[in-house]
């Protein structure tokens, strides 16, 4: 997705007045250290926040957990003042699933953008609901 389309979207979720914007993001191939750093996630989410310009409400929660190496990992829940942000580290396939949820419009394509990067992934699929 092009930065005008997700910028698009940011400018119709406006336009319609939806609820929220809802982006889940998949990124592969990812630094397996900095996705199994509970420290290192803490870093991103405050970080993301910032560049995304949403208030944090309460600590960022990361949890290792997982009896199944297919499921086993860290997943990581902040709440926002306008809604919550989550991820699921796999270990298995040291890919990322992120979510960002807010009714404060933001642009999905930053979101993949600066977790890819900041994870070291290789590729990422980026979804985009408006949410009403």
């Amino acid at each position: 997705m092009r930065l005008e389309s997700t910028c698009a979207i940011r400018e119709t979720a406006i336009a319609l007045n939806v609820w929220g914007i809802s982006s889940s993001i998949d990124i592969y191939e990812c630094d397996p250290g900095l996705i199994r750093d509970a420290e290192a996630i803490r870093r991103f989410v405050v970080e993301l926040c910032e560049l995304i310009e949403m208030k944090r409400f309460g600590e960022t929660m990361v949890v290792h957990f997982g009896e199944d190496e297919k499921v086993a990992g860290f997943s990581m829940v902040q709440l926002i003042e306008t809604s919550l942000i989550s991820a699921h580290f796999a270990n298995l396939t040291n890919t990322v699933y992120l979510d960002v949820f807010s009714c404060k419009p933001y642009v999905p394509e930053v979101v993949k953008d600066f977790a890819e990067k900041y994870f070291k992934g290789k590729r990422s699929v980026l979804h985009v609901t408006l949410r009403q």
